[in-house]
């Protein structure tokens, strides 16, 4: 059986920036080690190097101009373009570190309403998060679409 990572990025202490943590605290299925990275997920490059996954999905908050709670898979040259750039390392660097050891590299933008220190996850994130969580438990990544084919 093959191992596939589950990155949650993002800071729960900065409203829907921690989308990424919600779902990857809430994240379980056969197969998938779910961590939740904060905003450096740069620290969690030796357990992925070591398990050598599969599949490594990174979600996060991303500002992409669509409704909140929604989400995107996020190809690789647009993902300068809708960081909320709360990282430690953008998250293209750490993609590209990480390209020679992963087979297939999938960040996944959830869409934010607001962002403001002490705030919760607002609830149109949550519910995204929420679908988002449905679909990854089913393994149908194909039915999460890319941002920018619409």
């Amino acid at each position: 059986m093959a191992t596939n990572i589950l990155l949650g990025i993002g800071n729960p202490l900065n409203g829907d920036d921690g989308v990424g943590i919600y779902v990857a605290e809430r994240f379980r299925k056969d197969d998938w080690i779910p961590l939740a990275c904060g905003t450096a997920p740069e620290n969690f490059t030796g357990i992925i190097r070591k398990t050598r996954p599969s599949c490594l999905i990174l979600v996060d908050a991303a500002a992409m101009g669509i409704s909140s709670g929604e989400y995107r898979i996020i190809p690789r040259d647009k993902i300068e373009d809708v960081s909320m750039g709360t990282h430690q390392l953008p998250l293209s660097c750490l993609i590209d570190f990480l390209s020679d050891t992963v087979e297939r590299i999938i960040l996944i933008g959830i869409q934010p309403e607001r962002a403001g220190t002490g705030e919760e996850i607002s609830l149109p994130v949550r519910e995204g998060a929420d679908r988002l969580l449905h679909v990854l438990s089913t393994g149908e990544l194909d039915r999460i679409p890319v941002l920018g084919s619409e």
